[in-house]
């Protein structure tokens, strides 16, 4: 550790002179601490231009150290003494729009006992921060990174829910846009009102010859609706790259005064009572030439400073990837090679959502076993967010040489799927609908519930109700099984289904990603206690898989999840190496019963081994083998 620069201590000490003498000293052994990461990761971006936005930056971290309450200041140190506390076994999370789930961030407050009941430790509210008027991208198109969404309340009221949800065990999460800005953000206003300072905030092409150069390797995200990646502007008098819409502007990471406005804003964030900050879009903040401009190496450094920034003056703040990317570049977002453990700490696990649906569409998990055999490890320190779906659609994100290595063609997989889950394959139960549907690439991605997903808009008969909930809680039961922050969608503890009236809201009739994002219905949620209705019995299910992993140390995340080889197609298991012994989770992905070899046991020390779901003792039967029942789930461990 080399320490920072005697320049940059004096740059603290002219922000913290007023500051009690302990505190000073407390924030330069951080900057002693972090600098080096932030230096070399600056200096890899921006070269010589490095020193300069140091100094800055470390203005900006002394000021929001100096401005941070003393309730964020303990917090501070709670996490510095338990670095691993985003790990813990115990760890629940729950995804929602606070307008679709309770009114406004005052009313959310209201439900923190309905979280507390189901066992939640970590809330991420989407898009709270006001965006532009009309169509915004769910709110992903921000117009200013520090109002609250009128319609939700205030600043004062989101640190008001941040401190009670603090006072009750729950962290929260919010996202942070940081490829784009709305068209109508103050910078993307000054730009078109002439002034050269924000003009540089973006990349403005004075004609076609430079995009339709980056065009010919850059996909299309919204073919339907936002085709190409770039729009004029006539008061630029050029084109803006836009890769979203033509109302998000992307933003010129390769001006450091644009690296200095957003830690200025993690750092407010970070201020409010943030706890998780969500760093949406990531992969695309870095352009190059040649490539599908995602995942350069800038990217990596980038978040590593910011992230370097944000521990020198709030250590309690954790950056989350959304990086919806192949495997073998999504590990880079949790730190490999130079970066490894100073990027984010937490990314989303897209491949395993991904093969959960494979799994249940073809009830088969041999591609799901190679596929997530093949991602590298990652850094102890950091962990994923485990999930069975979220507010976006579902892309088929099946590597073509995964498939082939277990006999598939990729293509017609993903077509397969995209088949089964809206419907269109004879005998699916699934009731999805198709988004944006590029028929030059023949991709077609899927919204939908994941119980529309599992089947409960196609029931006819009372038995494909136990289908329904035995596929919901194996989802669940794979999310929470394989460690990391399982994550558990709005509704889905209930069974909610598609919303049949999401085109009438104003702005979504061109989205039916608003099919799977219903507002809460409480009516239903009456049910949650009553075992004779679906409804109940997935919230209970869903409530024993939360008990019981939160008393089992061997899901903590720091404990690496293995799938050994299967001796079934139709059964997945996982394999998790302890101390105090293994646990070794089975996953029967068919509606049929299938076997588990009872040497298999044997091999891991599990000869009797007690099923901490159900608190039986299983043993292999007179055939030598342990029988699952349709769908059905077991977390082995050692009596």
């Amino acid at each position: 550790m080399r320490p920072a620069p005697p320049e940059l201590h004096a740059e603290a000490h002219h922000v913290l002179r007023d500051q009690p003498r302990h505190q000073v000293e407390l924030f330069e052994l951080r900057l002693d601490r972090w600098w080096q990461d932030l230096d070399d990761a600056l200096t890899a971006v921006y070269g010589p231009a490095a020193a300069d936005l140091e100094r800055r930056l470390v203005r900006m971290a002394a000021t929001a150290f100096a401005e941070r309450s003393p309730d964020l200041h303990r917090l501070d140190l709670q996490r510095t003494l338990d670095p691993g506390w985003f790990q813990d076994e115990s760890m629940l999370g729950y995804a929602c729009f606070a307008d679709r789930f309770a009114g406004d961030l005052t009313a959310v407050a209201g439900k923190i006992d309905y979280l507390r009941e189901l066992g939640v430790t970590y809330l991420h509210l989407m898009p709270l921060l006001q965006p532009r008027d009309g169509d915004n991208d769910g709110g992903y198109a921000v117009a200013d990174y520090r109002r609250v969404r009128t319609d939700l309340g205030t600043m004062d009221d989101l640190q008001a829910l941040a401190a009670e949800l603090r006072k009750a065990g729950i962290s929260l999460v919010m996202d942070l846009v940081l490829n784009h800005v709305a068209a109508e953000h103050a910078w993307a206003q000054a730009a078109r009102d002439g002034d050269p300072h924000y003009r540089d905030y973006f990349y403005v092409f004075p004609d076609r010859t430079e995009p339709d150069r980056y065009e010919q390797t850059l996909p299309e995200v919204f073919p339907d609706f936002a085709p190409g990646s770039f729009t004029h502007s006539p008061e630029l008098d050029g084109w803006v790259w836009t890769t979203f819409n033509s109302w998000q502007w992307d933003v010129n990471w390769t001006n450091p005064d644009v690296f200095a406005e957003y830690a200025d804003i993690v750092l407010f964030l970070a201020n409010q009572g943030v706890q998780v900050l969500r760093l949406d879009a990531i992969a695309f903040v870095f352009k190059r030439m040649g490539t599908n401009c995602q995942n350069q190496p800038e990217v990596h450094a980038i978040t590593q400073a910011l992230r370097a920034v944000a521990r020198i003056a709030c250590p309690a703040v954790l950056f989350k990837a959304e990086a919806i990317v192949a495997p073998q570049d999504l590990v880079h977002y949790l730190g490999q090679g130079a970066h490894h453990g100073k990027v984010s700490d937490i990314a989303y696990h897209n491949s395993l959502m991904v093969q959960i649906w494979s799994m249940l569409a073809a009830q088969d998990a041999t591609l799901a076993a190679h596929a997530l055999r093949a991602i590298p490890p990652v850094p102890a320190t950091t962990t994923w967010v485990t999930y069975a779906r979220c507010h976006d659609d579902i892309g088929w994100a099946i590597d073509a040489a995964d498939a082939a290595a277990v006999g598939l063609n990729g293509f017609e997989h993903q077509r397969f799927l995209s088949d089964y889950y809206s419907g269109l394959y004879p005998g699916s139960p699934a009731r999805g609908l198709v988004f944006q549907e590029n028929p030059d690439t023949g991709d077609r991605r899927i919204s939908g519930t994941a119980a529309s997903l599992s089947g409960l808009d196609a029931m006819t008969a009372p038995a494909d109700a136990d289908l329904v909930v035995g596929r919901l809680f194996l989802a669940h039961a794979i999310i929470m099984g394989w460690g990391g922050i399982p994550v558990v969608w709005m509704g889905d503890e209930i069974a909610m289904s598609n919303d049949p009236h999401w085109a009438e809201e104003p702005g979504h009739g061109d989205d039916n990603r608003w099919a799977h994002r219903p507002r809460m219905d409480w009516d239903r949620a009456q049910q949650r206690g009553d075992s004779s209705t679906v409804p109940g019995r997935v919230f209970a299910g869903l409530r024993h898989l939360v008990r019981t992993r939160s008393a089992l140390p061997h899901l903590q995340a720091s404990v690496a999840a293995e799938v050994p080889l299967l001796s079934d197609p139709g059964v997945l298991p996982v394999l998790r190496r302890h101390p105090l012994g293994p646990l070794l989770e089975l996953f029967n992905v068919t509606a049929d019963w299938r076997p588990f070899p009872g040497w298999r046991l044997a091999e891991y020390g599990l000869t009797g081994a007690r099923d901490a779901l159900s608190g039986e003792h299983i043993y292999p039967g007179s055939d030598g083998n342990v029988w699952l029942h349709p769908y059905g789930v077991l977390w082995l461990v050692p009596e």
